[in-house]
């Protein structure tokens, strides 16, 4: 088990990639803090995990991710029960669709306070204790869209465009104190919202793809495994797709 004795804390972590990534990151040893926009979310999704594996030790909370304090209090709160947090992962966010001509300034706050501050918040927090021992593993989920953009929607990219920012720039001021900070980029993947899409369209997509096939949240969460654990204790500063392309 890689993650043996581990705390992590992973934002978003009620569904999809989140959920896959505190189920793989308990069966790596790990305990387990997820947080969702609602205590109910993030308690009945502790509540089906700790049903699911009964020696696991497995909690939900639900900071306010776009204000600091909350998410320092919380944070806080979980170190004084379960120490301090070894790996943050960064999964809370939102997607957006809308054309540029029709953005208001309150769809393009409400995508940035939840993709960009959110993450801001939960890094700051988290990193004050990793400081502190002098290690930490700090990931963020990104997206294919923060290297080829989309032609709708333009701040769900640009606030994954920030996250690799983020990401590259920590990872460098960071990296001397002990602590690693990489992101994942998740491709097309079969979540909830994606099985709702006509086959019709899904065909298509599928047919761009080398791998002949969508992504699964399990394949994001086996990313995450490999970079919060020693097996990637040389690797930092780094986007990694997990997209089912083949680049040059």
């Amino acid at each position: 088990m890689r993650l043996k004795d581990k705390v992590a804390i992973i934002t978003g972590g009620s569904r999809g990639i989140g959920y896959a990534t505190a189920e793989r990151f308990i069966q790596e040893g790990a305990a387990v803090i997820l947080t969702a926009s609602t205590k109910e979310s993030a308690e009945n999704a502790a509540a089906k995990l700790r049903e699911a594996y009964p020696e696991a030790t497995v909690a939900g909370i639900s900071p306010d991710l776009s204000d600091l304090e909350s998410v320092r209090r919380s944070f806080r709160e979980t170190a004084e029960t379960y120490g301090c947090v070894d790996i943050l992962v960064n999964n809370a966010g939102i997607s957006e669709s809308t054309p540029f001509t029709e953005y208001t300034e309150e769809t393009f706050d409400r995508v940035m306070d939840l993709n960009v501050k959110g993450v801001f918040n939960a890094t700051r927090a988290a990193s004050e204790c990793m400081v502190e021992k002098g290690e930490g593993v700090i990931l963020s989920t990104s997206s294919m869209v923060s290297i080829s953009g989309q032609p709708s929607g333009f701040a769900y990219p640009a606030s994954k465009f920030a996250v690799n920012g983020l990401t590259v720039s920590l990872a460098r001021e960071l990296g001397p104190k002990g602590i690693r900070v990489n992101a994942v980029a998740p491709g097309i993947i079969e979540t909830d919202m994606m099985k709702a899409v006509p086959k019709e369209v899904i065909d298509p997509m599928i047919a761009r793809i080398p791998l002949k096939r969508l992504g699964k949240p399990e394949d994001v969460a086996s990313a995450f495994a490999f970079l919060a654990s020693e097996d990637a204790s040389y690797i930092t500063g780094v986007v990694l797709s997990v997209d089912g392309m083949a680049r040059s």
